[in-house]
């Protein structure tokens, strides 16, 4: 068969839409239960609705995707589920701007009509992510594609809310929450950024009940001693010893409250005696607890103060606080105040400071939860993948607080519970009840509150499976594979997915989880739109395509670390890709009629006797650096063979053999055979361009993704010709080094002597000739057992042999000896400018470190050039 040349150029744009719709539409992403083959299955961490791709799904998803390729190929019945999530809060607020738009709230539609509305939206604009995963080539089923709020799914959050209510690990309660008075409801700690920010500790005066001096206190929030039911001091302190179970008056509002002690309390902070607001501060909340305090809640739920707040009731809180600090001065009762640093949390969506707020909400009990969960991993069930990550999950597990699960929205699962209108029962159920249990009556209203978002989050190991029937897929794929993910969702998803999936599917959700870093830029910052820093993976796709991407994050993938991406990173393996590229048309330029065999590989030329053994090694290489999860090995091996050696080598030897009617069939085998099995090797990784050529070359099989992921074969290993090889590499490399040194022109052919002095040594370059002198570019190359020293000869020790090459005629001796003499000059007065500013020790302390550390590199770079321009010049005789 005759083989489709390739264009001069690979254009992404025309490429990459075609083929994802050919794998698509020929059902190639398909998973087959009834295949036979050894199951792997790997769920997608559901990007919100709301959203587009950003670089950190790009991270995670693309060393997913080459997982999930890689099985694929290597035989396994693979199933990579895609989904989405409702993402109540961020989806409601979306809605609700553009109602806001429209000069309407929510309020004026009505739940129903809300809902709705969310819907439209969602069905409008839901597939945007779903667009975005295509064009980065994500082998996906989307055939079982899944939504958070589908039937089923939502089928599956009722079963598991109302089964840990029936086991008494469901309750409701008042407790301390993250509130945004902007979006009207609880957050989760996910949901919350805090960050430090410049405001006051204010020192405040607590008069003694009996007329004393009482106690200063500090806080960094006056306007809530108006919630004050206590202070309290650390019972060890004796500053304050004597003053413990006194009382004092609190300010404003002149009522007596109780000087109490407590262990929680730092001496350190402020003047060591802290004012306790239970009803809006969570450790404020549990001292009261312990000491049996009462709760003042001086709020309403969006941050304006109520009854009991005396004379500020109505004002804003932030009002509020002005005018209590100018109270507090008035009468003489604050003591001072200084500028403080405030880890200050803000609400993700909104912006608004967030509230810690006492609020009736449902609650997960979680300690009977994380119990067998924490087990899981001790036991080796579980297996974090880079391991230091079980210390974190083990951290927070057994420091594991009740799960706030219920939130204050319209969009999301609603918390199956009603409340009789006749009785009061609360009834929690399955089905929507018509009647109370209790009094027979139909008065029932259901509770208004969501669930939250990572409650079904939690459950999408198994939820997108079928459960809780016993489907053929959940029976098949469950327990997942892996879980691949970022570090910043270790507690609030897989965390839940462990504990939720133990007690409800019956086994771990998975087996091991892969923690990837956070993409940083090439400077090791954090990407963000306000630094304007952030990378769009889009535009990154558009201007070097998705193959030169993938790649890109692929081999930035080290466990443990956060990759730096930059420009310079993503163009050099655009290079790659077009390196790649290159090599196939000269491979398909060369290949003449259907694939012919390379006959006995122990009969091949060097070349392509080491060729096809490194082939084994790389292929043995990438096999186990994927198997535990080291992309950036995997990716640093492939670079490296086709690069270093495929392209920069063995194709240049091909040219040679290609020239030799006798050998030129085998090589043309050889070539076909490197480059389609490279191809493959690296079709995880670069999916489209690796499909473009397999297709051209010849091959079995209707795509690249079905072929069989290659594997060492240990009778094309041969160590004794890749050690040959790299004795030849050596001393072309020595001759082309020389070269680019004197600065030869590249099309010039030159003369080379090699004295060797042992037998074999001078059979092995003999027997190499026409290879050494067609890498090397060389006239003539003569090998001798010793030669004199000869004047004005470049001598070069290469292993056991010496290369000598003359200059005359090699360049014109006084212009490079000349230009070399002006480079030591300028190197030398670089190399002197930055050894004062290194001596200077203003610097060193003043610069940034990196600017100290570049200086530094700098150094050792100047210092490295200026020996091999000495030791040039000497041997020129200058």
């Amino acid at each position: 068969m005759i083989q489709e040349t390739l264009g001069k150029t690979f254009e992404p744009r025309d490429v990459e839409p075609r083929w994802y719709r050919y794998w698509e539409e020929s059902g190639f992403f398909g998973a087959d239960p009834a295949s036979g083959r050894r199951p792997f299955c790997i769920v997608i961490p559901p990007p919100n609705v709301t959203g587009s791709l950003h670089i950190g799904h790009a991270f995670t998803l693309t060393l997913q995707d080459v997982i999930v390729r890689w099985r694929r190929m290597s035989g396994f019945d693979t199933l990579w589920l895609p989904g989405l999530d409702h993402a109540g809060i961020a989806t409601q607020t979306v809605v609700e701007r553009q109602l806001a738009k429209e000069g309407r709230r929510k309020e004026d539609l009505g739940r129903e009509a809300f809902e709705r509305r969310v819907w439209e939206w969602k069905d409008e604009s839901g597939g945007t992510i779903a667009r975005q995963l295509r064009l980065m080539g994500y082998s996906l089923d989307w055939t079982r594609e899944r939504f958070t709020l589908d039937a089923t799914l939502s089928r599956a959050v009722r079963e598991v809310f109302v089964s840990l209510w029936e086991d008494g690990l469901v309750y409701r309660g008042n407790y301390i929450v993250n509130w945004c008075p902007r979006c009207v409801t609880a957050l989760s700690d996910l949901e919350v950024e805090v960050a430090a920010e410049n405001g006051s500790l204010w020192h405040i005066r607590y008069p003694a009940a009996d007329g004393g001096q009482g106690i200063v206190v500090a806080t960094t929030r006056p306007e809530t001693l108006l919630g004050d039911t206590a202070v309290a001091v650390h019972p060890e302190d004796e500053r304050y010893r004597h003053l413990i179970g006194r009382r004092v008056i609190l300010p404003v509002l002149k009522r007596e409250i109780p000087v109490v002690a407590d262990a929680f309390v730092d001496r350190e902070f402020g003047t060591g005696a802290v004012k306790i607001t239970p009803a809006h501060d969570p450790n404020d909340f549990q001292a009261a607890q312990r000491l049996g305090l009462p709760a003042v809640e001086i709020m309403d739920e969006r941050g304006v103060l109520n009854g009991n707040a005396g004379p500020y009731a109505g004002q804003d809180r932030l009002e509020a606080r002005k005018g209590i600090v100018n109270q507090l001065s008035a009468e003489g009762l604050l003591v001072k105040s200084t500028p403080h640093q405030v880890p200050l949390g803000r609400c993700q969506r909104c912006d608004t400071v967030v509230e810690p707020r006492l609020s009736n909400q449902w609650f997960v009990r979680t300690g009977p939860l994380a119990e067998p969960a924490i087990q899981a991993v001790e036991d080796g069930r579980i297996v974090f993948v880079p391991e230091n990550w079980s210390k974190t999950y083990f951290e927070w597990m057994r420091n594991i607080r009740d799960w706030c699960v219920s939130r204050q929205l319209w969009w999301g699962h609603r918390i199956p519970a009603w409340t009789c209108g006749g009785c009061s029962e609360l009834i929690v159920a399955r089905e929507d009840p018509t009647t109370c249990p209790k009094c027979g009556g139909t008065a029932l209203v259901q509770e208004t509150d969501v669930l939250d978002t990572w409650f079904s989050s939690g459950l999408f190991p198994f939820s997108t499976l079928g459960w809780p029937e016993k489907s053929a897929d959940f029976r098949r794929y469950y327990p997942n594979d892996v879980m691949m993910t970022g570090f910043d969702i270790i507690f609030f998803w897989v965390a839940r997915m462990i504990m939720l999936g133990m007690r409800f599917a019956g086994d771990v959700p998975f087996r091991k989880v892969f923690i990837n870093g956070l993409v940083r830029d090439e400077k090791g910052e954090k990407m963000s739109k306000t630094r304007g820093n952030d990378v769009d993976p889009l535009a990154v796709i558009e201007k070097h395509g998705t193959d030169a991407l993938r790649f890109t994050l692929t081999a930035l993938a080290a466990p443990g670390t956060d990759p730096s991406l930059g420009e310079a990173r993503l163009l050099g393996y655009k290079a790659f890709v077009n390196k790649l590229w290159n090599a196939a048309r000269f491979t398909l330029m060369n290949l003449a009629g259907d694939r012919a065999s390379a006959g006995d590989v122990a009969a091949l030329p060097l070349p392509s006797r080491w060729i096809l053994s490194r082939l084994q090694d790389v292929a043995g290489s990438v096999n186990a650096a994927l198997e535990e999860f080291r992309f950036d090995q995997a990716a640093g091996a492939l670079y490296h063979f086709l690069w270093d050696e495929v392209c920069d080598w063995y194709v240049e030897c091909s040219k040679v053999l290609l020239a030799d009617a006798t050998e030129a069939p085998r090589a043309r085998a050889v070539l076909v055979e490197v480059l389609e099995a490279s191809l493959r090797l690296l079709h995880p990784i670069a999916p489209f361009v690796t499909e473009e050529i397999w297709q051209r070359l010849p091959h079995e099989g209707p795509s690249i993704m079905l072929a069989g992921f290659p594997k060492p074969d240990p009778t094309k290993r041969d160590p004794s010709a890749e050690e040959e090889m790299g004795r030849l590499m050596r001393l072309v490399t020595a001759i082309r080094t020389i070269r680019a040194t004197y600065e030869v022109e590249p099309r010039r052919r030159i003369d080379a002597t090699v004295v060797a002095g042992g037998t074999r040594d001078r059979e092995f370059v003999a027997r190499h000739e026409a290879l050494v002198k067609s890498l090397a570019r060389l006239e003539s190359l003569e090998v001798v057992a010793s030669a004199p020293d000869a004047a004005r000869t470049i001598n070069q020790p290469v292993g056991a042999v010496e290369l000598r090459i003359p200059m005359a005629g090699l360049f014109d001796l006084a212009a490079e000896k000349t230009r070399l003499s002006k480079e030591r000059l300028k190197v030398m007065d670089e190399l002197d400018g930055l050894r004062k500013k290194l001596e200077n020790p203003q610097f060193v302390q003043r610069a940034k470190p990196e600017v100290v550390a570049q200086s530094r590199e700098r150094v050792a770079e100047l210092e490295g050039r200026l020996a091999k321009v000495a030791a040039t010049l000497q041997e020129m005789g200058g």
